[in-house]
């Protein structure tokens, strides 16, 4: 298959190319969430421990042995099915429309800076989460509670909160994938180009570890507490006592008054340990699996 370069239009690339760019990106995000997940799992039960909730829930370490005695071994995999509905859908559109949106900014204003890079990165992520936020939803309801079912309880939702309470949360969650995928796809992307300037790597291993490492530590930092927000009105129902939001800034006012400003950092050590190898593992998979298709590097 020919390989598209930066300067060929995107017009005269053939459906083929298509399917197997946004494809590449699909399957390298899926296969780094059935890794992680079970750090995803945790982060969301780090995330709702509400303010004045002591002893065991308190730490990463003591809530996955509390709930792996309670629950049991399943308790890690909650909600992996929509998860990796998602990955696939989400991801290879998150991924995807970086280089089109890149291109486009090439074409319009005669190069694709960082801004440029940044603004194309968060308009995939925006667009992506707004497309398939109501599976986002139904996983982290699924990952709160072990008794529930994908099919059983997307019913319960439309029928006793309504078609909106799928999209429960999507301005936060498009504000986490926006910034989530600018500060990620920019560093690397970034950090690539930077590394093959001043050292002598070159495209391979070593150049997309060094480069997925530091855009995982970057965007971590970045969408922790949106990522925190975004769990708290998802889960958020009149009946139970998840707190009472009126939007993303309301939820991070109340966070913030009743929890301190660390309370925008819950489970953000989960949140590390699973978007850094998940960074990692996405761009390593995602850069050979586009050199089998015959794509360029990112």
């Amino acid at each position: 298959m020919k390989v598209k370069n930066e300067k060929q239009s995107w017009s005269a690339v053939s459906p083929s190319e298509v399917a197997y760019h946004f494809g590449t990106s699909g399957l390298s995000v899926a296969a780094a969430t059935a890794v992680t997940h079970p750090l995803d799992v945790l982060k969301v039960r780090l995330q709702m421990q509400l303010v004045g909730q002591k002893g065991p829930l308190t730490g990463m370490g003591r809530l996955f042995l509390r709930t792996f005695k309670k629950e049991g071994p399943r308790f890690l995999y909650l909600g992996l099915t929509p998860a990796l509905t998602r990955s696939v859908l989400y991801g290879g559109l998150r991924l995807g429309l970086y280089e089109p949106s890149k291109y486009a900014c090439n074409w319009a204003f005669g190069s694709a800076n960082l801004f440029a890079k940044i603004g194309s990165a968060g308009f995939g992520g925006a667009i992506a989460t707004a497309l398939t936020n109501p599976v986002e939803v139904l996983k982290v309801r699924l990952q709160m509670n072990p008794n529930l079912s994908p099919a059983g309880e997307l019913r319960r939702i439309v029928t006793e909160e309504g078609v909106k309470a799928l999209w429960k949360g999507v301005g936060p969650a498009m504000a986490r994938a926006a910034t989530l995928t600018a500060s990620q796809l920019a560093t690397y992307d970034e950090t690539k180009r930077i590394l093959i300037r001043l050292t002598p790597l070159e495209e391979g291993f070593h150049l997309h570890l060094i480069s997925s490492t530091v855009a995982g530590m970057v965007c971590t930092l970045i969408t922790a507490p949106v990522d925190m927000i975004k769990t708290r009105l998802m889960l958020q129902q009149e009946s139970r006592k998840a707190g009472n939001y009126k939007n993303g800034f309301h939820c991070a006012y109340q966070v913030m008054l009743t929890e301190g400003p660390r309370g925008l950092y819950k489970g953000s050590l989960a949140t590390f340990a699973r978007l850094g190898p998940q960074t990692t593992i996405t761009f390593i998979l995602c850069e050979k699996l586009r050199e089998l298709a015959g794509l360029n590097a990112i």
